[in-house]
């Protein structure tokens, strides 16, 4: 069986087990507009450009997560940004995790740190007629906060300019983003300076 093949098999058991193609996009890392391709296989539709990254070696188990959280951190400390975030202290108030991959690692960076957590739900994975993200009143609140945002990847960038655009409407200043792999390559969204351990590029 193919690589390719394994993909379809395994997004349509997602999805034959109740995981919507948003939640499908996340267990996967990749893009919605695979996912649906992957369910789908439209007639005459030719297969998106995409990156399927397999790291469960890693975040199987907690000691290895802990250190990627861990160099994730360090990428942003050594930057320089840190010392010029304009609060009070030297890392900002609040690391929001993005859910679900994005949880464990801001929740061990958090906890390293001393900071309070806070947990995205990004409007993908909304079950609800008109989709919206949020989040959780569970944790810690962002509101005139400075907040470091945090997940696994960046696959097309979309859930991350919902959250820096949530962040904002929602009184808080995102300072950074700290993601494992960028498959976007990018050095900000929306203004806000992306740091990631690797960057994916596919050659054609």
């Amino acid at each position: 069986m193919s690589s390719l093949d394994e993909l379809i098999r395994r997004a349509k058991e997602l999805l034959s087990e109740g995981h919507s193609p948003g939640q499908i996009a996340d267990e996967l890392s990749l893009s919605m507009e695979t996912v649906t391709w992957l369910l789908t296989q439209a007639k005459g539709a030719a297969i998106p450009k995409d990156v399927h990254i397999d790291w469960t070696s890693v975040s199987g188990q907690a000691s290895l997560l802990r250190e990627m959280a861990s160099m994730l951190l360090t990428r942003y400390q050594s930057s320089g940004l840190a010392s010029g975030c304009d609060c009070d202290e030297e890392l900002p108030g609040v690391i929001v995790g993005i859910a679900i991959s994005g949880i464990p690692l801001a929740t061990l960076m958090a906890s390293s740190v001393d900071v309070n957590l806070a947990i995205y739900y990004p409007t993908k994975q909304s079950s609800s007629e008109k989709p919206v993200g949020s989040i959780s009143a569970n944790f810690a609140q962002v509101t005139g906060e400075h907040c470091i945002i945090v997940d696994d990847v960046i696959t097309s960038g979309k859930t991350m300019k919902e959250v820096v655009k949530y962040m904002r409407s929602h009184g808080a200043t995102p300072t950074a983003i700290l993601v494992i792999f960028d498959k976007r390559g990018v050095t900000d969204v929306d203004g806000v300076p992306v740091f990631s351990l690797f960057r994916i590029s596919r050659i054609d």
